[in-house]
Parts: structure tokens; C-alpha cells; sequence
């Protein structure tokens, strides 16, 4: 079964309790059983992991290279903001990666205009509150 990696970054943990004004109720567990749901119904399997250390984010999309995954799915919280090794470890494997954001970057703090995990990803979905995961697994699928 073709495997799909969702990273997730620092403060991610907290969802459901962190500004649920800007990020909604949703739990990463509850994201979790949702992606997991879904990714059975399209034949699929998710490794779905957290992280508040930029290094652990790296190390793992070089594993989903190493393990041939279909793709990665990455909210990198503020790392998508600041982290030029996030942006290479992108760059530096075959696997593609769907940037994800629960809020739109766009219309929030001027220093979230700028993405370097978009700049290295295959595509991006934000917006959308934990819809997002689901959008970007369904995008997964196709490759």
C-alpha cells in the first residue's frame, strides 16, 4: 500500500486550544482520524507525525524518500516562514510535497507572505481549516 507522510510543525501539538479563532477546534488527532479515514477509502496509508524541532522535519523528508512515499504532506507552522533547510530537504528529494495551512498566510502578519516550503513544493492548499489535510491527501492520490 502506497504510503503518504503528513509533517507537521512547531505548535501543531496544540491545535483545538491555539487561536481557534485563526486555526478552528479541530485537534491534530482529530485531523489524524479524519486523514486516516479517508486516506482507507483511496487506498492508502498515512504515517502522521508532529514536531516543535526544525532538524526532525528534515530528517524525515529525507525518510519519505528512503521509503518511497507517494508523497508528503507538510504544515510546517513558522518554519515555512524562516527555514531555508526545510526549503532544501524539499528540493534535495524526488518525493513530492504539498505545503499545507489551516489559515490563508496571505491575509494574516506581512512576514507570513513569504513561504519557503511553497517555493520548493509541488503545490500549496491553505485556508480551508482542517479541510486542508483532506484537499491535499486527495491531491496525493493522483500522483
Amino acid at each position: 500500500m502506497a504510503i503518504v507522510y503528513v509533517l507537521n510543525g512547531p505548535n501543531l501539538n496544540l491545535l483545538g486550544t491555539r487561536e481557534p479563532e485563526i486555526y478552528g477546534h479541530d485537534t491534530l488527532d482529530d485531523i489524524a482520524g479524519q486523514l486516516e479515514d479517508r486516506a482507507r477509502e483511496l487506498g492508502l496509508e498515512v504515517d502522521i507525525r508532529q514536531s516543535n524541532h526544525e532538524g526532525h522535519l528534515v530528517d524525515w523528508l529525507h525518510e519519505a524518500q528512503a521509503h518511497d512515499a507517494k508523497a508528503v504532506l507538510l504544515n510546517a507552522g513558522a518554519f515555512t516562514h524562516t527555514s531555508i533547510a526545510v526549503h532544501d530537504a524539499i528540493k534535495a528529494i524526488r518525493t513530492p510535497v504539498i505545503e499545507i495551512h489551516l489559515s490563508n498566510p496571505h491575509i494574516r502578519e506581512s512576514f507570513r507572505h513569504v513561504s519557503y516550503v511553497g517555493r520548493a513544493a509541488r503545490g500549496t492548499i491553505a485556508g480551508f481549516g482542517a479541510l486542508s489535510y483532506l484537499l491535499a491527501l486527495e491531491a496525493a492520490a493522483r500522483f
